[in-house]
């Protein structure tokens, strides 16, 4: 008689909001009892979670959907590109279930139809912290779901609905029992991060024996108690936003702010349905520079917009260099099936599109040299995030994982993932550093 447990395997394509959902379809199944597998050869049934948010990453979603039904055969769609399944099915018309974003008992549900699940108390095996796809020492909090904005290129509220914010203490507990499972370090993402509470009124709730403000601000000095590397990622640049900054020159939270402004022409940024004062945020950029000097601003940018003539890209040129952001990630026009920006005139050449890519994302990396260049000699602190026999490999407070930069300890192979530990450094090229340790771990 066969007792082994049903084997579960998953691809989780996309953001990390995406990964988020991953971690929760896991951790239910994981507390049914079922057993994770991290190949395809090894598990019952494959969850694939998409993204569509892109016309690129519809297409990848489909190829990865075509690999796991070629390697498997026993297949379970859901995520964003959930939400068009006669597009999934049209071409592949063998997946077992489809669900859109966020639905996670029906994938549960999928799943139980697929590979019943096996009987028993099984919640023991669920950490109090959940399960979780990034390394111990670091994990996302995602504080809501939806997006109230009506962006043109973005379908982002049709895929995932309206703003949902989670209440304040719901959100402080996960935050606690991750900080008691040891992660060091809470990425806190939400579509929009700055908009957190707006649909809940900021209804407070009671954490620690306190009243809390349910807003990014009450948020983010709650989080600021639990003595961890806080960093936000998605936030708008509200007004509000000027009141986190005293936070990080607290040391309450990490001098980092993720902004995704997207261009810095206002006729395009009025195309886009975005905020159009770009030019009043340099004053606040330098006045939060002020505040905070080592701060570290990251940002996202669209390049051959529909309408986006010579001259805008000249001005978002202009713009960038008066800016001097630190971490900047600049994207290529795609339309979006869908999306009001499809049916607006003058769409941009394809050539054209990849000439100025090129032209804004060397421009980004030269001014990151210079910044990077003045840290040689300044001491930094770091999160280890790998060790092998050449040494160790960590992130300063002006990297997120994945998408910045890294700080390289040639020769350290006695540090362990998680440790924080001051760094000279030594020296520096684009976005990455070089340094040795002053002092033990912390």
């Amino acid at each position: 008689m066969n007792t082994a447990s049903p084997k579960v395997g998953i691809v989780s394509l996309g953001c990390a909001k995406t990964l988020v959902d991953s971690e929760r379809i896991l951790t239910r199944l994981r507390a049914e009892g079922y057993e994770i597998a991290s190949t395809y050869q090894g598990a019952d049934v494959v969850i694939v979670n998409t993204c569509g948010f892109l016309d690129s990453a519809r297409a990848e979603s489909l190829e990865a959907i075509g690999e796991a039904i070629a390697e498997n055969g026993q297949v379970i769609v859901t995520g964003c590109l959930g939400g068009d399944e006669a597009a999934i099915r049209a071409l592949h018309p063998t997946v077992l279930a489809v669900s859109g974003p966020q639905k996670y008992q029906a994938v549960v549900e999928a799943v139980h139809a697929a590979v019943p699940p096996p009987h028993g108390p099984w919640e023991s095996l669920v950490p109090p912290a959940g399960l979780h796809l990034t390394p111990p020492h670091y994990a996302y909090l995602k504080i809501a779901e939806g997006c109230d904005k009506s962006c043109s290129f973005c379908i982002i509220p049709a895929l995932r609905g309206r703003q949902e914010s989670r209440p304040i203490a719901e959100v402080l507990g996960e935050a606690e029992r991750l900080a008691e499972a040891g992660v060091r370090e809470l990425l806190v993402i939400a579509q929009d991060t700055g908009a957190y509470g707006s649909d809940l009124g900021h209804a407070p709730g009671v954490w620690r024996d306190k009243e809390r403000r349910a807003d990014l601000i009450g948020l983010a000095e709650a989080l600021g108690e639990l003595g961890l590397w806080i960093r936000m990622h998605y936030v708008y640049p509200y007004p509000q936003l000027d009141r986190l900054i005293p936070l990080m020159a607290e040391g309450a939270i990490l001098p980092y702010i993720d902004i995704p402004f997207q261009h810095a022409s206002p006729k395009v940024l009025r195309a886009m349905r975005r905020p159009a004062n770009q030019d009043g945020m340099l004053e606040r950029l330098a006045e939060w520079r002020r505040l905070v000097p080592d701060l570290t601003v990251r940002s996202t940018f669209i390049v051959g917009f529909p309408g986006e003539t010579d001259e805008d890209f000249e001005h978002l040129l202009q713009w960038l260099e008066a800016a001097e952001l630190d971490r900047v990630g600049c994207f290529k026009y795609e339309n979006v099936q869908g999306a009001g920006a499809n049916a607006l005139p003058d769409h941009v050449p394809e050539e054209v599109k990849e000439e100025r890519h090129q032209r804004f994302t060397e421009a980004a990396r030269q001014i990151a040299d210079r910044r990077a260049a003045a840290k040689v000699g300044q001491v930094v602190m770091a999160i280890i995030d790998e060790v092998d026999e050449e040494g160790a490999i960590g992130r300063t407070t002006a990297d997120s994982p994945d998408v910045d930069g890294a700080v390289f300890l040639e020769g350290e192979t006695e540090l362990s993932p998680g440790d924080l530990i001051a760094v000279e450094v030594d020296a520096a090229e684009d976005y990455d550093l070089w340094g040795h340790p002053v002092g033990p771990p912390q």
